[in-house]
């Protein structure tokens, strides 16, 4: 029988059909993407830049806790699963048929589409540099939708354990009548570094748009997944390649700070752009920025102003330092994390002055002249100040989930704190929530195993 791209029944939307499924396959048949035959129908699957670039999972900000809702927001929030989301809940977080479980096993899809159909279009001296740029770009984009699933619905990577831990339910094929199981967690951690790997080796080292993956993207999002793993050699040579093929930064004292939003989409800093959708808890006219966060900032660091805005209230913070140039927080790879991922493998690595040389040039672009360079006394205290930039650099980029589950695994005792109406919710470190419940009509509908509570 002949196979058509567009009826193919992705795991998740098998599980999660709705009308935004219909949605999702109209899309493809406006495209009549049909039957991909050449390295052009391939191409324009990869470039569903709805699905692999702009939707973005936000649940793990919104679990964090950088921001907080005043009684009356989170009152109004019309979902009662992002109510439950913010506090913690065990259950019941994410609605039902249209979520970021379907997002992600959507982009996945995607790139089995492509990685299923490739092998097929022959080679040759003129197409040999495209069909290795596809193909490299479907490998990250799975790599990339495993990994930002794998940090909100599994705990953190513990090599004592990864071998048990529950890992995610890995779809490398197109077939919907695949058994499916969840992986172990080492398992899911080795699937999205082989296919990272390989995509290194394919992909150009300057792609034609920031929304399309590239070799230095790959480096960097290899230095993301082993920071996360706590693998902290492999992340500092990681970054180290990354930055051997890309390294600018944007000096802040060029930036318009009084702007809506200073940072203009797709600027210098952006290696891979990316955007979280936006859950209604992180819109920054709801989400109000950590006082005791918000105080961390000197006078003359420039991100105090073209990060934040103060609220109407004259009293709360705002956050608007977006590279995405609007409201929607910026998820991608940025030369700016990859600096501060070689400085922090470096300073682990007991070589302070090399982490810090890094440290300083990072912060040399974020402060007005008067900057003096930082100094740390011993490798724990050039760790403690890269830990802290870390925070006030990456703000609301939909990595500070990870970091607190990793972290944590490193004894450093981070404690969550809501209230909400007068009542305190807290989650303590390393907690079974730190890997959020699969949504249940999922479970329901494959059998898979759930997150334990």
């Amino acid at each position: 029988m002949k196979k058509n791209v567009v009826t193919y029944l992705l795991f998740g939307i098998v599980l999660l059909c709705s009308p935004g499924c219909e949605k999702y396959l109209q899309e493809k048949s406006d495209r009549k993407l049909v039957v991909p035959s050449t390295l052009k129908d391939l191409q324009s699957i990869l470039d569903h830049y709805s699905k692999n670039v702009f939707s973005e999972p936000g649940s793990g900000e919104v679990s964090s806790a950088d921001y907080y809702l005043t009684d009356a927001h989170y009152n109004a929030l019309s979902r009662g699963s992002l109510k439950r989301m913010y506090t913690w809940e065990n259950n019941n977080l994410f609605e039902p048929a249209s979520n970021e479980w379907t997002y992600g096993y959507t982009s996945v899809y995607s790139a089995n589409a492509v990685l299923m159909d490739i092998d097929k279009v022959e080679t040759n001296r003129s197409n040999i540099n495209d069909w290795n740029d596809i193909k490299g770009q479907a490998l990250f984009i799975r790599a990339k939708a495993h990994l930002k699933m794998a940090f909100i619905w599994t705990l953190a990577y513990d090599e004592g354990t990864a071998d048990t831990d529950l890992g995610l339910p890995l779809r490398l094929t197109t077939d919907f009548n695949e058994e499916s199981k969840r992986s172990t967690l080492r398992q899911t951690y080795d699937q999205i570094i082989a296919d990272l790997k390989e995509s290194a080796r394919l992909l150009p080292t300057i792609p034609i748009h920031a929304v399309r993956p590239s070799k230095p993207a790959a480096y960097g999002l290899l230095a993301r997944t082993y920071l996360s793993m706590r693998k902290y050699e492999e992340a500092g040579l990681y970054a180290d390649s990354c930055l051997q093929l890309y390294n600018t930064l944007i000096d802040y004292n060029t930036l318009n700070v009084s702007a809506n939003y200073p940072f203009r989409q797709f600027n210098e800093e952006t290696i891979h752009f990316g955007v979280i959708g936006t859950p209604a808890p992180i819109n920054p006219s709801r989400a109000k920025i950590d006082p005791e966060l918000y105080a961390v900032y000197a006078d003359n660091d420039i991100r105090k102003a073209a990060f934040f805005r103060r609220n109407t209230d004259g009293l709360t913070y705002a956050f608007k330092g977006n590279y995405t140039g609007t409201l929607a927080p910026f998820d991608g790879v940025s030369t700016n994390e990859i600096y501060l991922i070689r400085a922090e493998a470096n300073a682990r690595k007991g070589k302070t002055i090399d982490a810090m040389r890094d440290l300083n040039e990072l912060l040399a672009m974020r402060h007005t002249d008067t900057f003096v360079p930082l100094t740390a006394s011993s490798p724990s205290h050039a760790l403690d100040l890269i830990l802290l930039e870390r925070r006030k650099e990456l703000l609301m980029r939909g990595l500070r989930w990870v970091d607190i589950k990793r972290l944590n695994k490193e004894g450093a005792a981070i404690i969550l704190r809501r209230t909400v109406e007068g009542v305190e919710y807290i989650l303590p470190p390393n907690d079974l929530r730190y890997a959020l419940p699969i949504p249940e009509d999922v479970i329901t509908l494959s059998g898979i195993e759930q997150n334990k509570r």
